[in-house]
């Protein structure tokens, strides 16, 4: 599944180094010491609006669309069924692992009731996208078409959960009366999609933050990656006019998602039309800064750390879920204290109390273990690709 690679071809730095910030705040939002006490920024906006936290996944969907481009650029001018194979198995080893994270228990034999198994996730909607973007990479050389793609998807999307009516109702943007989660009941059946705390107790199917056609839109995300990474390796482009231009697009975008919100309201859970375009702008405005520091002043050691994770993020992550998942499960010996509330009560509530910055201080520490074993995979010359 997954196999061990020297890593032979440069890289460039900016995109590590903006993949693994993405990689640490995935897992600094994802291992707070405590549900019940988490910074405001550092939690998703209950529905409609917009959090530090909730440019966390398009932030990594839009760097996925540049490293297409800089892995199969090369690859687009030999097209043959070996490289659509490639691509096609990659993407189901990504899937395949989010699900088996999903499914994986401790107790005999050693998975869930597969009746009850969440199918959509993050590993699952990054391989189905990372599958539709690639492919069409390779396929398409023309970028005007890459434009007609993204105006017929976030249009498209726009149109479909604001202007079709649901089984003779009035479209709305509810948690539960909303066409994409509509289609999820559908095709998937509320047994196979989130689980999620409401006010009362826990709520299995009204909707899915990674379902089916919410996944449409994220497309969208990926090819504006797309279009970072073909600005990237155009040579013709000096490194000052490519930084204006990421500045110029990130603003354009920015501003564009921000005007539509007033008629299509940023929703992370949605993946609105007007939150891909926010999203992206800003991706492109901190991409800017990144490639400012690192390639135009050549500031570089500040984003050392973080080049290590971006270099083996997918392993990373993974690693970081069945860790976390692992510590929620497994209990201390002889106690009913699981793992992961040992070590919160012991190394932060002892001695900081059960509040907002002890739990904040947990996840930092996890975010800082994680840094030192990708520095190690680093030295090591281990470089895991799905």
């Amino acid at each position: 599944m997954l196999h061990l690679l020297q890593q032979m071809n440069k890289r460039i730095l900016s995109i590590d180094i903006f993949r693994g910030l993405t990689i640490a705040f995935m897992i600094l939002v994802n291992t707070p010491g405590t549900w019940g006490h988490v910074f405001a920024p550092l939690e998703h906006a209950p529905w409609h609006g917009l959090t530090p936290t909730d440019l966390i996944f398009p932030f990594f969907l839009f760097i996925v669309g540049t490293s297409i481009v800089l892995a199969y650029q090369n690859k687009r001018q030999y097209v043959n069924h070996g490289l659509y194979k490639k691509i096609i198995i990659r993407s189901f080893k990504i899937i395949f692992i989010g699900l088996i994270l999903a499914a994986f228990t401790f107790d005999f034999p050693f998975i869930k009731d597969l009746s009850r198994l969440r199918l959509p996730g993050v590993l699952q909607r990054i391989g189905l996208v990372f599958l539709v973007t690639a492919l069409l990479f390779v396929k398409v050389k023309n970028w005007k078409w890459y434009l007609l793609i993204l105006v017929v998807l976030l249009t498209g999307y726009w149109y479909s959960m604001t202007q079709i009516s649901i089984n003779g109702q009035p479209p709305q943007l509810t948690k539960t009366h909303n066409l994409a989660s509509v289609i999820d009941r559908k095709i998937l059946g509320e047994n196979h999609m989130w689980r999620h705390y409401e006010t009362g107790g826990y709520v299995q199917g009204d909707y899915d933050p990674e379902g089916l056609f919410s996944t449409l839109p994220a497309i969208a995300t990926t090819i504006f990656g797309i279009f970072l990474g073909l600005l990237l390796i155009d040579r013709r482009i000096s490194p000052y006019a490519k930084l204006i231009i990421f500045v110029v697009i990130g603003l354009f975008l920015w501003l564009l998602g921000w005007w539509w919100s007033h008629y299509f309201p940023l929703n992370k859970r949605l993946w609105t039309s007007s939150y891909v375009l926010y999203t992206a702008g800003l991706a492109y405005l901190t991409f800017a800064v990144v490639y400012l520091l690192v390639d135009i002043l050549n500031i570089k050691k500040w984003g050392e750390p973080f080049k290590y994770l971006g270099m083996n993020a997918i392993a990373i992550f993974t690693l970081s879920v069945f860790i976390t998942k692992s510590f929620y499960l497994l209990h201390v010996p002889g106690t009913k204290t699981t793992i992961h509330g040992w070590l919160y009560h012991h190394l932060f509530t002892s001695w900081l109390g059960n509040t907002q910055f002890s739990s904040m201080l947990y996840a930092l520490s996890v975010v800082v273990f994680y840094i030192f074993v990708a520095w190690w995979m680093y030295r090591k010359k281990i470089f895991i690709k799905v």
